[in-house]
């Protein structure tokens, strides 16, 4: 009966053979990135649109709360009160009425020849009163009781409002300030989501010239703990992207608001930071592998994560502020609490790695 064999079990290679079969999977995985790339060219259109979701759905947002309340003076301004509502209106979103519902979606649905159209609210008493000055001897003086009568909505069509119309809706969309930095834009979002797509092979290429130089044993860990940390690493930069950027969007652009500063986004520099904070949460969301990997080497063991909790605490909030790239107190609690859980978590996997006794040690 023919046993399986590992295909590195009986590997004995020179340095020279070591380069060989590296360059020899550096060119395969570079081919796969390649294509990975390609693919995302064709598609970078939608990539764009895509990445460009939360900061398009912020500026919506931010842009309905500033027509629908007063503002804030600078005297009056509250930093914490901001953080706290900006972070309990993801929770609790504040209550829109469907008349308001309703004229968010008709705004946003309007064809070119209605957005020429504007409706126009006059008093009957105020319309009867212009138009008496105009021409006295075909409309008389207005009465009285015309002034407790609700008012009428009057349609009037200008090319003018559609130029308005198009102009009010480019505040709230981000810009470019050079001719060249759209096309930059599409080519740097469209290599960074073919290096997302080819990762999976890449990886497959570099493990396969790494486990050459490992015993059976090492590789079983590698089998067991890579797809946890693809996995973690995924989880990290999904939380941020539908969940993290929300809140840091409104709490910014509401910042930029109350102290009366209109913001102009440019789409590169948000490209760098829809890319940016998802790596750092990615990365961030390693720390239970990054435990366990300690307590393997017999540098920590679970019962001294336990016994620090609180230099723990200390040492997430430092890494929270450092790899957040903004210094606002609303991103790092978002990554710090997650941080929080996932040492709890790590904590659970070092008890769960660490060798049983037997139980005749015990007699």
């Amino acid at each position: 009966m023919a046993t399986k064999t590992d295909l590195f079990d009986d590997s004995t290679m020179t340095f020279g053979e070591h380069l060989e079969v590296l360059r020899f999977h550096l060119i395969r995985a570079l081919l796969g990135l390649m294509i990975g790339v390609i693919l995302s060219l064709i598609f970078g259109e939608q990539l764009v649109r895509v990445i460009r979701k939360p900061i398009d759905a912020a500026l919506r947002r931010a842009d309905y709360s500033n027509s629908n309340r007063v503002q804030d003076n600078i005297e009056g301004f509250d930093l914490w009160k901001s953080i706290g509502s900006g972070i309990w209106n993801q929770f609790v979103p504040p209550s829109i009425s469907e008349e308001d519902k309703k004229a968010i979606e008709s705004i946003e649905t309007l064809t070119e020849t209605e957005k020429k159209v504007v409706t126009l609210e006059v008093s009957p008493f105020d319309l009867v009163t212009a138009l008496h000055q105009v021409a006295p001897d075909q409309f008389p003086e207005p009465k009285e009781e015309l002034k407790d009568s609700p008012t009428v909505k009057l349609p009037a069509t200008s090319a003018a409002f559609g130029d308005f119309r198009r102009t009010a809706e480019k505040v709230n969309q981000p810009v470019t300030l050079n001719v060249q930095e759209a096309f930059m834009t599409y080519m740097k979002v469209s290599f960074i989501a073919g290096l997302i797509v080819s990762s999976p092979w890449i990886f497959y290429q570099l493990w396969l010239f790494v486990a050459a130089g490992l015993y059976p044993h090492e590789r079983k860990y590698v089998h067991t703990y890579l797809p946890m940390s693809i996995g973690l690493f995924l989880g990290g930069v999904s939380f941020c992207f539908y969940a993290v950027l929300p809140v840091v969007l409104d709490f910014l652009l509401g910042f930029n608001s109350r102290i009366g500063i209109t913001a102009q986004i440019r789409i590169s520099e948000w490209i760098n930071f829809a890319v940016l904070l998802p790596l750092m949460f990615g990365i961030s969301f390693q720390l239970p592998l990054v435990m366990l990997f300690l307590t393997k080497i017999n540098v920590f063991q679970a019962q001294h994560y336990v016994a620090q909790w609180k230099l723990a605490v200390l040492a997430i909030s430092a890494i929270s502020m450092v790899l957040t790239p903004t210094p606002d107190p609303a991103t790092m609690m978002l990554m710090m609490v997650p941080l929080l859980l996932l040492y709890v978590l790590g904590v659970a996997l070092c008890y769960w790695s660490e060798p049983k006794s037997p139980l005749g040690d015990a007699a």
